[in-house]
């Protein structure tokens, strides 16, 4: 039998994919190579249509959110937008989650107390919204984590996926008691990356998602230093038909098949975003 993953994250919209006949080129790709399903989460406002397009079109799914690198510039008018767009699409099966949502602490921009405190204010909002419309979460996690946990603990919500995570085996509990996954990607795959690879050996299985961020983190393979992009040598984009090598690095940490592994980063990402499961099963 073939095994077939699921990227829980890639942002297919995204400009680095050049056309959409390119983008399209690029996921075929991927679905050759196994990856059967892709969640696109949104980043703002204006491009709600399109990953929501984008998920009919390719038979992926999609999630609705405002990114914390967006937030400075989104207002109480943008979180309206998204309530109406997440009740406009209620019953649309290939939504499902809030996405993607959180707080950077990695930006200098958004580090002032002003910017702080008003990204909180539309990540509490999301958090709300996500209650409202009773969805999980899909989490950016850059130098945020307690941040974000504090938050989430005065407004929980039905769990999710803790995207990109790198932070400490203590967080890391944190929110999978909280009833999230954790979503590893392309940064495991460097050697030099040893707290993130001691992570992925010491979560438990049932709490492990595989994800690419794509067109960003790229694994190993595909990276091309500062110095080197400076020099003109470019850096070709991350996408979901990496999938299934950085999962092979998984396994390895793992010490598990892939099989194995596919099975249950797959029965993972339909506990923690529910609606998931009907699109896995269906024919």
């Amino acid at each position: 039998m073939a095994v077939e993953w699921i990227d829980t994250h890639c942002h297919w919209d995204a400009a680095e994919f050049g056309s959409p006949t390119q983008a399209a080129s690029l996921r075929g790709a991927a679905k050759q190579a196994g990856v059967s399903l892709c969640i696109v989460p949104a980043v703002h406002r204006q491009n709600f249509v399109a990953v929501r397009d984008w998920a009919h079109t390719h038979n992926d799914a999609y999630a609705l959110g405002i990114h914390p690198l967006h937030a400075l510039d989104a207002g109480d008018d943008d979180v309206a937008a998204l309530d109406a767009q997440l009740a406009a699409c209620r019953d649309d099966p290939r939504l499902v989650a809030v996405g993607e949502i959180g707080l950077d602490g990695f930006v200098p921009a958004l580090q002032t107390p002003e910017a702080k405190a008003h990204c909180a204010h539309i990540y509490r909002s999301q958090l709300k919204l996500a209650r409202k419309h009773q969805l999980p979460v899909i989490l950016h996690v850059r130098k945020s984590a307690d941040d974000l946990l504090k938050h989430l603990r005065q407004l929980p919500v039905c769990g999710g996926i803790a995207h990109a995570f790198n932070g400490s085996a203590v967080q890391a509990a944190a929110f999978t008691s909280a009833g999230f996954c954790l979503g590893f990607g392309g940064t495991l795959t460097f050697e030099a990356s040893r707290q993130i690879r001691r992570l992925a050996q010491d979560t438990a299985l049932t709490h492990v998602v595989l994800e690419t961020d794509g067109p960003d983190i790229p694994p190993h393979w595909l990276y091309v230093t500062a110095h080197a992009r400076a020099q003109g040598q470019r850096q070709a984009p991350n996408s979901s038909r990496e999938l299934p090598r950085i999962a092979e690095v998984m396994a390895g940490l793992k010490g598990v098949s892939l099989g194995a592994l596919a099975a249950q980063t797959q029965l993972n990402a339909c506990r923690v975003l529910p609606r998931l499961a009907k699109l896995v099963l269906k024919p």
